[in-house]
């Protein structure tokens, strides 16, 4: 009797090698096994279910999971990024901004043409001197009518005639800029790139057309001169244009008043017949005030950062003042000539004109019709 796994019959006749040899090529390995649309439930699933001896299993999802389309996507958008900002990326060298150029400044001593009149009372003077219908401080220096132009809002035409007018405020009316030697309520105002140029001209003051620190604000010698009102007379205008589609230009032209008398000599007017009738006048002569008159025209420049962060450029600063001598140095401080005081005889040393590099010195003469009538 053949065993429970040998056919009845045996081996079919003819095969050479057997029954497997002759199904070896249709054997099934695990993979194609487990692809089967058709799968045999176990005895267990059958018992309970009483279902039939196979089921369908689901058909295999062909294609990519979406884990993994979502990470083909991915890397497609950052190689597709990594394209465009190799080809136009936002750190691209932007474009050289034009150099702030240094100030040019040039200040001109105005003589008198004899003695300088003066009086005790400031008031008087200013009555009877063409100042006579010229504002007090700040608002000597009114805004103009302003709009936008092609490149600039209305915001950014009136920040900078603001900052115009601050600066000439701070630099022509403050009483700490004026006679106490203060730098820093101007310097604050001016672009950084022109800070050094500032600081070498009160560092080292120089006639050269560039480091007058009188062509950068009004100061005096609180040593020689004080103020003997603290309301100064101004008048002049404003005006701006805009240049380019960067910048905007402010020109400024003010002429300022200021009482003055000699330092420490308010209401000494010292004896007059005791001591004598020369030593009388004289002494009432230091105690009267006289009126010094400056007149500046400045040029301002603002680009779009310095409208922004409420700086100036100051590009050109002319400037006009008198009674003063042409033998004094009006390069760092102004030595006004006070009430009775002539101009010394002399004037500033000659020019070379075929020396490079040297400023052209100038000297005025200041008209009778300036000073007050007294």
């Amino acid at each position: 009797m053949g065993g429970p796994g040998d056919p009845s019959e045996g081996t079919p006749e003819g095969s050479p090698g057997g029954g497997d040899e002759e199904y070896r090529s249709v054997v099934f390995d695990e993979s194609f096994v487990r692809a089967a649309r058709l799968q045999e439930f176990s005895a267990q699933e059958r018992i309970a279910d009483h279902a039939p001896a196979v089921r369908r299993r689901p058909p295999m999802r062909r294609g990519l999971s979406r884990q993994a389309l979502i990470l083909v996507v991915l890397i497609a958008v950052a190689f597709g990024t990594a394209i465009y900002m190799g080809v136009r990326h936002p750190y691209q060298t932007p474009a050289a901004q034009p150099a702030v150029e240094p100030a040019r400044m040039t200040v001109i001593p105005l003589a008198p043409q004899g003695k300088v009149p003066g009086h005790t009372d400031p008031t008087y003077l200013y009555a009877h001197s063409p100042a006579a219908q010229y504002r007090v401080g700040a608002e000597g220096i009114p805004l103009p009518a302003s709009r936008r132009t092609a490149h600039f809002s209305d915001g950014q035409v009136v920040d900078a005639l603001l900052t115009a007018k601050e600066y000439i405020v701070r630099s022509s009316l403050d009483p700490g800029v004026l006679t106490g030697g203060q730098v820093r309520p101007v310097r604050v105002l001016l672009d950084a790139d022109q800070l050094d140029q500032f600081d070498e001209s009160f560092d080292r003051p120089a006639a050269d057309g560039r480091h007058a620190p009188t062509g950068w604000l009004v100061r005096f010698d609180p040593a020689a001169l004080e103020l003997a009102d603290d309301k100064i007379r101004v008048q002049g205008t404003l005006q701006i244009a805009e240049t380019d589609a960067s910048t905007l230009e402010v020109t400024a032209d003010h002429t300022f008043v200021y009482a003055l008398r000699a330092a420490g000599k308010a209401g000494k007017a010292g004896p007059t017949e005791a001591a004598g009738e020369k030593a009388g006048d004289r002494a009432r002569a230091e105690s009267e005030v006289s009126l010094f008159t400056v007149r500046r025209e400045l040029h301002f420049r603002f680009d779009r950062d310095d409208l922004r962060l409420h700086t100036a450029q100051l590009v050109v600063s002319y400037v006009q003042a008198g009674p003063l001598s042409c033998a004094e140095d009006s390069t760092n401080r102004l030595h006004p000539l006070l009430a009775g005081q002539t101009a010394k005889a002399g004037g500033p040393a000659g020019t070379d004109p075929y020396a490079t590099g040297s400023a052209t010195a100038l000297c005025g003469s200041l008209a009778i019709s300036a000073q007050p009538r007294v």
